[in-house]
């Protein structure tokens, strides 16, 4: 399995945003109009997180692999995006400004969401407002997320967590998982922190297999 295809066409655009441009970088497998398009969220902003983080970017490449077009971006007051900082909520309206802007980009394409810790957060919020056909989050902040059945996404969605993380712990992971109807297909990975040293790998490979075959057992080592 290839970590990332033969071509890869990136570009860097400012995205206009509810506070400002928002710096971005869309990477595209394939030239010419895409069928797939993924955002991807970055962790807290406040803790060093940017869209060049190592999880962000594998998550990009593993849209990449699967043919979508992956677009990365610096949410409000982090790199060259305009605006401050504001508490996950207009983070939140950042993503949705995002995925806005691709489906105007591409309006035949497919919206998938994915992200990080914080971005984990915004996507799942951002999932619950726009519809979107698949929805991933690593390690996500779940204390960051208030959900009912009527906010829960509705789309096929895939967790992923590692049980050595000492940000976002594990089992509180599960059980909040677990309470969700439907709950999403989770996968806990034995030994792996909060930042996936080591597995960025694993979790690439995780996301590929999840979208090519969901049946797949939700829990591997």
């Amino acid at each position: 399995m290839n970590a990332v295809p033969p071509r890869l066409a990136s570009e860097r655009v400012l995205i206009p945003g509810p506070a400002g441009n928002l710096e971005s970088i869309v990477d595209q497998p394939t030239p010419g109009d895409a069928t797939i398009v993924g955002v991807v969220c970055h962790p807290h902003p406040q803790f060093g997180g940017t869209m060049t983080n190592k999880v962000v970017y594998t998550l990009a490449r593993a849209f990449n692999e699967l043919g979508a077009t992956a677009v990365r971006f610096n949410y409000r007051a982090v790199g060259a995006s305009e605006g401050s900082y504001d508490e996950g909520n207009g983070e939140t309206d950042d993503a949705l400004a995002v995925m806005a802007w691709a489906q105007r980009r591409w309006p035949a394409a497919q919206l998938w969401l994915g992200g990080f810790s914080f971005g984990g957060a915004v996507a799942i919020k951002a999932a619950a407002q726009v519809p979107v056909q698949r929805l991933v989050t690593v390690a996500p902040a779940i204390r960051r997320v208030t959900m009912d059945v009527a906010s829960r996404p509705h789309a096929s969605w895939l967790v992923i967590q590692g049980d050595n993380d000492d940000l976002v712990d594990a089992a509180s992971t599960q059980a909040w998982a677990a309470s969700l109807q439907p709950p999403p297909e989770l996968v806990v990975l034995p030994g792996v922190d909060h930042f996936f040293h080591g597995r960025l790998n694993d979790l690439r490979e995780i996301v590929v297999r999840w979208v090519r075959d969901p049946q797949q057992p939700a829990v591997r080592g």
